[in-house]
């Protein structure tokens, strides 16, 4: 009997098949390395990524995201270290022999050429024929929902559009692997995560081993296999989405990831403690470095004053509450002088339960939420 899941892998893989992409294949990069003057932009970076896989370089602006995708696609040349892709050390290959295809920020498109021009230039860079090239643009242009577009020319597009226009000509020529740099960055709010989803959908359906860039963390939780934290020219972290956000291997990626007010903690017998008060459910990782809680809105509640349960509490008096549509945001400061936040839902009974400004309430977070992180190494 076929199971659902079979089904599923059967109709991507004839998905995959009839829209001519091979699957993708691995990369390895060893000990890679990026030098300005002094700065160093990648600091020995060690990274594998699967065959097939969706990976996303997050970070913040300078961290070496955009570097090490450059020094992948051949557009910048490492100081020191190798790029490997299924096994073939390519770190000296030119980006036109490397079989990659490229989405850029600003897309790169010819204005003076229509859309089926624009996405059959590779296939003319590489001299295929006529017939064979008009086929795999259809196919192209079909597989991003604009198959009677082709003869519209670029400016008459929209943003999304072109963004689809340059996501189909960097897949024309069936490349092993895609690389993507924040090529949502330009689009309004909506439509950004309406083609976040239709990338990852894409993804699914051509199996190409994708390397995304961005600095926008919800993006990334929402499109990745695995995401890799770039922080300094190193990786922090490299995990799925979940485990990511839900156990941060450092402060630096607490903080970056998601909204979180993180309070230094005392360490004693092995237990961390907060304003004389042991946390229930802290797991201590690398006992040597400082320690920090980590408290997120939407892992925070309101409870009772005193002892007793499972949760840890935090007594503060409310000095703001903010309403934003589909949640409502309480600023909370402790005992102590710390503001917190937390978030609860915007439906009727959440609504009535609110504090007002100025009372006296107690924060609750769960000892299986607690969470506590260490320094960032130096």
């Amino acid at each position: 009997m076929t199971t659902d899941l079979e089904a599923q892998d059967r109709s991507a893989t004839d998905q995959r098949a009839e829209a001519g992409v091979r699957p993708g294949v691995p990369i390895q990069i060893r000990q890679l390395s990026k030098t300005y003057g002094g700065f160093r932009a990648l600091d020995a970076v060690d990274l594998e990524v699967r065959s097939g896989e969706f990976l996303t370089l997050l970070g913040p602006s300078g961290s070496g995201k955009s570097t090490l995708l450059m020094a992948l696609a051949g557009f910048s040349r490492p100081t020191s270290g190798s790029i490997a892709f299924d096994g073939a050390d390519i770190t000296r290959l030119p980006p036109h022999k490397r079989n990659i295809g490229v989405v850029f920020q600003n897309y790169a498109l010819f204005p003076h050429m229509n859309v089926g021009a624009n996405v059959g230039y590779p296939l003319r860079l590489r001299r295929v024929g006529k017939a064979e090239t008009a086929e795999r643009v259809r196919r192209a242009l079909d597989l991003v929902q604009l198959g009677a577009m082709a003869e519209r020319p670029i400016d008459s597009l929209s943003g999304g559009q072109r963004q689809r226009v340059a996501l189909a000509r960097a897949i024309v020529f069936e490349p092993k692997i895609l690389l993507m740099d924040e090529p949502l960055s330009a689009l309004d709010k909506k439509l950004r995560e309406h083609m976040q989803i239709e990338i990852r959908h894409l993804h699914g359906k051509l199996g190409v081993t994708t390397i995304y860039v961005t600095h926008d963390q919800r993006e990334a939780l929402t499109m990745s296999d695995r995401i890799a934290v770039i922080h300094q020219g190193r990786i922090a972290q490299i995990d799925r989405p979940r485990e990511l956000y839900e156990a941060p291997a450092s402060r630096f990626v607490a903080e970056f990831i998601g909204e979180a007010v993180l309070l230094p903690v005392e360490l004693r017998d092995g237990a961390a403690w907060w304003a004389g008060r042991k946390l229930l459910g802290a797991a201590i990782r690398e006992p040597g470095q400082a320690q920090y809680l980590v408290l997120r809105p939407e892992k925070l509640d309101l409870v009772p004053a005193g002892d007793g349960g499972s949760w840890n509490r935090f007594p503060g008096r409310v000095r703001e509450v903010v309403y934003q549509g589909d949640s409502v945001l309480v600023s909370v400061e402790l005992e102590g002088g710390t503001m917190v936040n937390l978030r609860k839902s915007s439906d009727r009974s959440s609504l009535s339960q609110l504090p007002a400004h100025d009372d006296a309430v107690t924060l609750g977070i769960h000892a299986e939420d607690t969470l506590v992180v260490p320094e960032d190494r130096p």
